[in-house]
C-alpha cells in the first residue's frame, strides 16, 4: 500500500529476488525517485522493483495520478513508499530523506511542455531549476551523492548535424530546454567541486509506448503536447483529428522526423546508468534514443495498423522552431552501459494503443474530466 501524505514514510521489508541489487553488506539499495508517479517515472520504478531495488517515490501530483503507482505495485507484486511532496518545499524534501537510508536518486520531476515554457518562463525556471537545487541540497545534507538526471535532447537546440552526439554544443532554444541545460551545468560544477558525487545525465529523445500489460502508460493532463498521446486520443475518440505541423520539410514525406524510444527501453537505460554509477565515479552523459527516425505520417500510419482504424489528420503550417530531423547517436550508451533500444515502431504503437484502449480516460474513472 502507498504511504499517503500526513502519514509517516515507512520502509517496506521484503525478501529480495534472486539477483536483486544490494550493497556489499547485502542491504537492498534504496532509490528515491522524484516525479515517480509520472509517465517515465512509473515505468522506471516498475523496472527497479522488478530488479530488486527498494523505492521511495516523491511527487506533488500536479501532473500525474497516484493510481499509476498502485498499478506499478500490482505489476511488480512489491510495495513501495510514496510521499506527496513538492521539490519547492525544502522541509518536505528533508522529511522524505530522513530515516530512510536512501542510496541514490533518479530525478524526473519537472515541468516539460515546450510551448507552455515560452508562455510561462518564470514558472519553469522556478520549478525546474530551483526545485533541483533544493533536491541537491537535501541530498548533500543526508549524504546521498549518486544521481541519475532526466535531461533532454532539447539541450542540443537546432543543431543540423545528425545524428546528435553527446559532445556537441548545447544551445537550447526555449525555456524548457534551457532549464535542462542549466541543470546540467549546475551538476557539472557540483561534481567538479566535490568528487564524491556520481552523476549521470541522460538525454532522451521522444519517449512513447506503454507497459505491454496496458495497466500503466502516458496520461497527459489536458491536451497532449506530444504526437503519440495525441494520435492515441484521436484513435480512441477523445479528439477529432491530428494536426500535422509542416508538410514541406526536406524529409522522405515532407513531415518532421524524430527518434522515438519505447518507455520500457528508457526505463532499462535508467537502471543501466544507476548500475554504472556504482562502479564509476565522475559525471557521465548518454543519449537514450534508438538512432532511427520516423516521420509524423509514418507514426500515424503505424498507429492505424496497430489499432485497425483510420486516424484522421490535417496538414498545417510549420511551427516556429521545429527542426526537420532529430536523431540520437546512442553508441556511447551501448559502449559504456551495454544498453541498446530493443523495441520496434510496431511494438511502440501496439503498446500505446493497448494502454489507451483499456484506459480511454487515462487513470481517471469514466465520467471524470480528462
Amino acid at each position: 500500500m502507498l504511504t499517503r501524505p500526513g502519514s509517516r514514510p515507512r520502509s517496506i521489508l521484503f525478501c529480495p529476488r534472486s539477483g536483486a541489487s544490494s550493497t556489499s553488506e547485502g542491504r537492498t539499495i534504496k532509490v528515491l525517485v522524484t516525479g515517480g508517479s509520472g509517465y517515465i517515472g512509473s515505468h522506471t520504478i516498475l523496472r527497479l522493483l522488478e530488479d530488486g531495488y527498494g523505492i521511495t517515490a516523491v511527487d506533488n501530483l500536479s501532473n500525474s495520478q497516484p493510481e499509476s503507482l498502485l498499478r506499478v505495485q500490482k505489476l511488480a507484486q512489491r510495495e513501495l513508499v510514496f510521499i506527496e511532496a513538492d521539490l519547492l518545499d525544502p522541509a518536505a524534501l528533508d522529511a522524505a530523506f530522513a530515516g530512510q537510508q536512501i542510496d541514490a536518486v533518479i530525478h524526473f520531476a519537472g515541468y516539460k511542455a515546450v510551448g507552455e515554457s515560452v508562455q510561462q518562463p518564470l514558472g519553469y525556471y522556478r520549478n525546474n531549476v530551483t526545485g533541483t537545487l533544493n533536491l541537491l541540497e537535501a541530498m548533500d545534507t543526508h549524504g546521498v551523492r549518486q544521481l541519475v538526471f532526466s535531461s533532454s535532447a532539447t539541450v542540443y537546440g537546432n543543431n543540423p548535424d545528425m545524428p546528435l552526439q553527446e559532445d556537441y554544443a548545447r544551445d537550447a532554444t526555449n525555456p524548457y530546454g534551457r532549464t535542462k541545460q542549466q541543470i546540467e551545468e549546475i551538476l557539472t560544477d557540483l561534481q567538479a567541486s566535490d568528487p564524491r558525487w556520481r552523476i549521470a545525465l541522460l538525454r532522451y529523445f521522444n519517449p512513447v509506448g506503454a507497459h505491454p500489460s496496458g495497466l500503466i502508460g502516458e496520461d497527459p493532463q489536458g491536451p497532449p503536447n506530444n504526437l503519440f498521446p495525441y494520435v492515441a486520443q484521436v484513435a480512441v475518440g477523445r479528439r477529432d483529428r491530428v494536426g500535422v505541423f509542416g508538410s514541406d520539410y526536406p524529409t522522405r514525406d515532407g513531415t518532421g522526423v524524430r527518434d522515438y524510444i519505447h518507455v520500457m527501453d528508457l526505463a532499462a537505460g535508467h537502471v543501466a546508468a544507476l548500475d554504472y554509477l556504482a562502479g564509476n565515479p565522475g559525471i557521465h552523459t548518454w543519449n537514450l534514443g534508438s538512432g532511427t527516425g520516423h516521420s509524423v505520417l509514418e507514426i500515424i500510419h503505424a498507429f492505424e495498423a496497430a489499432a485497425g482504424i483510420t486516424i484522421p489528420y490535417e496538414l498545417a503550417d510549420r511551427r516556429l522552431g521545429d527542426a526537420p530531423v532529430s536523431l540520437a547517436d546512442p553508441s556511447r550508451a551501448f559502449r559504456d552501459l551495454g544498453w541498446k533500444a530493443q523495441e520496434t515502431l510496431a511494438s511502440m504503437c501496439a503498446d500505446a494503443w493497448r494502454w489507451q484502449q483499456n484506459n480511454p480516460n487515462g487513470y481517471r474513472a469514466a465520467g471524470q474530466p480528462a
